[in-house]
C-alpha cells in the first residue's frame, strides 16, 4: 500500500553511486527514491523540502560533508532517519556521526539486500551498527570511562523504558507494554534523555546497545 512505502533521500557526491543506489531500490516495492544530492548542505535543504523517511547518507563530500549535515538536520529538528553509507571505518568518522544522529552505519559493499533491509530497519526505528562500529564506540566508551556511570542514576522502570527506547518501541507502544500512560512514558523519556546527557531517542538508544541494557 502507498503508505506503507519508505521515502528515500539519497546523499552522496558521486553521482555513479547515487545512480547505482536508486537503481536497487527503484525495484523494491515499499522503497521510493525521492530525490538526491551532492553534499552535505544540498542534503539537508532537500531533507526539509521532500521531508524523506530515511536518509542515506556519505560522510566524506566535498564542502559540507555528512557529520555536518546530520548536525544541521537535528538543529532543524528534522525527523527523517540517517542512514551511514561509507567506505570510511575509521573511530574518528564512525563516533563523530553517531553522536550528531545518525541511526546506523554501514559500509558501501554492504549486499544490496541488506542495505535494503538496513533502510527497513532504521525506519522501524532500530539501531544498526555493524560489528566493528559497534566496537568502536564500545571501545571508546571505555576509553573515556563514563558510559555506565550514567547509567547507575536510571530507576528501574527508566531501565525499562530505555530498553523499549532501544527495541524502537514508540511511546505509544512503550505505555502499552509498561501499562503507563503516553504522558508518564514522556516523563520517564525526559528523564532518561536528561540521566544519560544525550539529545535523543537515537542516541539513547546507542547508550544502551554500549552498556548491554535491554536484550
Amino acid at each position: 500500500m502507498a503508505d506503507k512505502v519508505i521515502r528515500v533521500l539519497l546523499v552522496d557526491d558521486h553521482q555513479v553511486v547515487r545512480r547505482g543506489l536508486r537503481t536497487f531500490l527503484e525495484v523494491q516495492g515499499d522503497i521510493e527514491v525521492v530525490g538526491e544530492a551532492a553534499d552535505g548542505q544540498e542534503g539537508a535543504a532537500r531533507a526539509e523540502e521532500l521531508r524523506p523517511d530515511v536518509i542515506l547518507m556519505d560522510v566524506k563530500m566535498p564542502g559540507t560533508d555528512g557529520i555536518e549535515a546530520l548536525r544541521l538536520l537535528r538543529d532543524a529538528q528534522n525527523t527523517a532517519r540517517v542512514l551511514v553509507v561509507t567506505s570510511f571505518t575509521e573511530q574518528r568518522t564512525v563516533v563523530p556521526a553517531l553522536r550528531a544522529g545518525a541511526a546506523g552505519y554501514v559500509y558501501k559493499d554492504i549486499d544490496p539486500v541488506a542495505l535494503a533491509d538496513a533502510i527497513r530497519s532504521v525506519h522501524a526505528g532500530h539501531v544498526l551498527l555493524q560489528p566493528e562500529v559497534a566496537g568502536a564506540l564500545l571501545s571508546q566508551d571505555q576509553a573515556g570511562g563514563s558510559g555506565q556511570g550514567r547509567g547507575n542514576a536510571l530507576t528501574e522502570r527508566e531501565r525499562e523504558v530505555l530498553t523499549l527506547i532501544a527495541d524502537g518501541r514508540s511511546n505509544r507502544e512503550i505505555a502499552r507494554a509498561l501499562v503507563l500512560s503516553e504522558k508518564t512514558v514522556k516523563t520517564h523519556v525526559s528523564n532518561v534523555l536528561m540521566k544519560l546527557d544525550v539529545a535523543d531517542r537515537t542516541q539513547a538508544a546507542l547508550w544502551a546497545v554500549r552498556n548491554g541494557v535491554g536484550g
